[in-house]
C-alpha cells in the first residue's frame, strides 16, 4: 500500500485471490500468491486478517451456489459480500498517550475514529462499541504508525498529521462539511467558530458549527482545538475536555491565560491575520484590538503564519518588531 493510503496495483489485483484464501476457497497456487504477499505486506495482512476474524464471513462466503446458478452469478455473489463486509469492517486499537488512552480506529476508506478514553482500556468505553452496521475489529499495525506519529505531534516533533479520513461516524453531511473546512486550519493557528461558519458559506450558524465540531469523531487530525468562541473564550473540547483543548494548543505554541470565567486565548501575545489579508500583524495593528475573532485568526507564531504563505504587514512590521516569546 503506498504512503497516502491508496492500494498498490499489485495489491488491488491480489484482492480477490486474499478473499478466496480468506475464506478457504483459494487454490493452492493462489494461496501460495497470498502467503507470500502478505508476508511483507502489511496492510494487506491486516486486511487478511481482517476477512477471517469477522464472525461468519467464512461461512457466508463457502455457501454454494443454489441450483442452476451459474459461475458468473456466484463470482458477482462473492463480490457484493465482499463489498458489504469491506464497507463494514473497521480495524481499532488502544494506546497510551500523553492525554489518557486514545482509540484510533480505520476503516477501508481512512481513520473513521480518533476517541480519548481516559483511564479506559477496553473496547466497551468507546463509542464504537455501539455504532450500528460497523464490524469492528482489534487489529491492525498500519495503527501503529498512526500511533507513533501522534505522539510525535504532541511532543512537538511533527506539525501535521496526513491521515486518509473516512467521516463515516459525523452526523450528517452539515457536520461533514464543517469537519473538511476545520481540517484545513493550519498548525499553531486558532480561529473561531463565527469565522468558521462564514467560510463554509453559513455565517449565522456558528452554533451549529461548535455543535458539529463538540461530536467532531477525529480529534487531533480534525483539530477542532484551533477553534475557538468569538470572545476568545476555549469553550467545549470533545463534550467536556477543555483541559485537553489547553494542551493542544499549548503544543503548538498558542498561548492561553485564566479568566474567572474559564480560560481564553491571549490575544495580545498573537500575531493576527485579518479575514483573508495576505500580510500577518501584530495585536495592536490599527483596530485589529477591537475587533472580534469572527473576523480575524490568530497565530502563535511568525513562523506559523508564513508556513502558510503569509508575510509581515508593511505598516506594523512584526518582522522587525516582533512580539516577546
Amino acid at each position: 500500500m503506498s504512503a497516502n493510503g491508496a492500494k498498490h496495483p499489485v495489491c488491488r489485483d491480489l484482492e480477490p485471490d486474499l478473499v478466496a484464501a480468506a475464506s478457504g476457497e483459494a487454490g493452492a497456487a493462489a494461496s501460495e500468491r497470498v502467503r507470500e504477499h502478505v508476508a511483507r505486506c502489511s496492510p494487506c495482512r491486516d486486511d487478511f486478517q481482517r476477512y477471517r476474524a469477522i464472525d461468519g464471513v467464512c461461512e457466508r462466503l463457502r455457501e454454494q451456489p443454489a441450483a442452476g446458478e451459474d459461475e458468473a452469478r456466484a463470482r458477482r455473489a462473492l463480490k457484493c459480500r465482499l463489498a458489504d463486509l469491506k464497507r463494514r469492517l473497521v480495524a481499532y486499537r488502544i494506546f497510551p498517550s500523553p492525554l489518557g488512552n486514545i482509540l484510533i480506529a480505520r476503516s477501508e476508506d481512512g481513520v473513521s475514529l480518533v476517541e480519548y478514553l481516559g483511564g479506559a482500556r477496553t473496547f466497551s468505553a468507546s463509542r464504537l462499541s455501539r455504532v450500528a452496521d460497523v464490524e469492528p475489529v482489534e487489529d491492525g499495525e498500519e495503527l501503529e504508525r498512526y500511533h507513533r506519529e501522534l505522539i510525535d505531534y504532541l511532543d512537538g516533533r511533527r506539525t501535521r498529521l496526513d491521515w486518509p479520513l473516512d467521516f463515516r461516524l459525523a452526523r450528517g453531511e452539515f457536520d461533514r462539511m464543517v469537519l473538511t473546512a476545520a481540517a484545513r486550519i493550519p498548525y499553531g493557528a486558532v480561529t473561531s467558530y463565527a469565522r468558521l461558519a462564514a467560510e463554509i458559506g453559513k455565517p449565522s450558524a456558528a452554533r451549529a458549527v461548535a455543535q458539529a465540531l463538540r461530536w467532531n469523531p477525529v480529534p487531533v487530525v480534525v483539530p477542532c482545538h484551533r477553534i475557538v468562541g468569538s470572545s476568545g473564550m476555549l469553550v467545549g473540547y470533545a463534550g467536556d475536555k477543555t483541559v485537553l483543548k489547553r494542551r493542544l494548543l499549548d503544543v503548538e505554541g498558542v498561548r492561553t491565560e485564566k479568566t474567572p470565567r474559564d480560560w481564553q486565548i491571549a490575544r495580545g501575545a498573537m500575531y493576527v491575520r485579518y479575514k483573508d489579508d495576505a500580510e500577518y500583524c501584530v495585536p495592536t495593528c490599527g483596530s485589529l484590538g477591537k475587533r472580534s475573532l469572527a473576523e480575524l485568526t490568530l497565530f502563535g507564531s511568525r513562523r506559523c503564519a508564513e508556513a502558510i504563505g503569509l508575510g509581515p504587514c508593511t505598516s506594523c512590521r512584526p518582522d522587525l518588531h516582533p512580539l516577546p516569546s
